[in-house]
């Protein structure tokens, strides 16, 4: 292989179906293992995601390591987190024999991001700017996002391609039907917007739905903002007032807001967690507690 090459520097379909034979890998469901098999794709991502040299990026799920490389191709230092043992311990490997001057480069650990913590990051966990970029499994995108917003304060922006169901669902705005949760609690650590689409061409294997890239800047801290107890206590109004979202904001949070709190925030009770903003939800937390203090 003629690593001169620029264009032989980052994986084709080719290439990752000879990595995946190589290594008996045969991507799964219940990993959300769907593994891109465009270098334009990747470089698209990388340049949306203005990484830059010596950046550090947290990547999850790097797979078979096409993004890791268009990632490392910028100079920044990448720390990988991998699930699956086998993927963990070829990526250095991949990198090695495609970049081999950007090896020292790349830290790759192999666990459940849902249990990844800036201990256990290394030097991505103690650095003052982290960026995420990844492709993130379909099947536990939002859970990633918010875990790793609440456990990283210094993971300040990121860009990431998921299924497009759950990118809509983490834009929205209020009074759209794909409103929630999700939405809400993205907001509350910063603003998330679309900035583009993925067709299913590009993964091996091809998904059945389509994805979309979301970029996300973490906002400064507002008032409560930094408070963990705050963003549990808002979390859950939000949780209760989403568990029933037919009902209005009086019968679904029965028992956890007053009228005299709902007065105090200024909030009809009448309306719908649906109509509500991240702001008004702090404004109702904090009435809430004045109320009862």
């Amino acid at each position: 292989m003629n690593t001169e090459n620029e264009s032989d520097r980052l994986l084709g379909a080719t290439d990752i179906r000879r990595i995946a034979d190589q290594i008996d890998i045969h991507p799964t469901k219940r990993l959300g293992q769907n593994f891109v098999i465009d270098p334009g794709t990747v470089r698209r991502i990388v340049r949306l995601a203005g990484v830059a040299s010596d950046q550090f990026v947290l990547e999850v799920g790097p797979g078979l390591g096409s993004l890791t490389l268009g990632l490392l191709e910028t100079g920044c230092l990448v720390t990988a987190d991998e699930i699956d043992p086998v993927l963990a311990r070829q990526l250095p490997q991949t990198v090695c024999e495609r970049m081999p001057e950007k090896l020292d480069r790349l830290t790759v650990i192999n666990r459940d991001a849902l249990t990844l913590t800036p201990q256990l990051a290394g030097d991505a966990g103690k650095a003052t700017d982290l960026a995420m970029v990844a492709n993130l499994p379909y099947n536990v995108a939002t859970p990633i996002i918010l875990t790793l917003l609440a456990r990283f304060a210094n993971l300040s922006r990121f860009l990431v391609m998921v299924q497009k169901e759950v990118a809509d669902r983490l834009t929205a705005a209020p009074g759209s039907k794909v409103y929630g949760a999700p939405s809400l609690k993205l907001a509350w650590y910063g603003h998330a917007a679309q900035v583009g689409r993925i067709g299913r061409h590009v993964f091996w294997p091809a998904p059945n739905v389509d994805s979309a890239l979301v970029s996300f800047t973490r906002g400064k801290n507002r008032r409560g903002r930094g408070d963990e107890g705050t963003r549990t206590e808002v979390f859950a109004l939000i949780d209760a007032a989403f568990g029933q979202r037919r009902k209005t904001l009086h019968a679904a949070l029965k028992g956890l807001v007053t009228v005299e709190a709902f007065r105090a925030a200024g909030i009809d009770p009448a309306r719908r967690g649906e109509t509500m903003t991240i702001e008004e939800f702090i404004a109702l937390d904090q009435a809430r507690r004045e109320v009862a203090a």
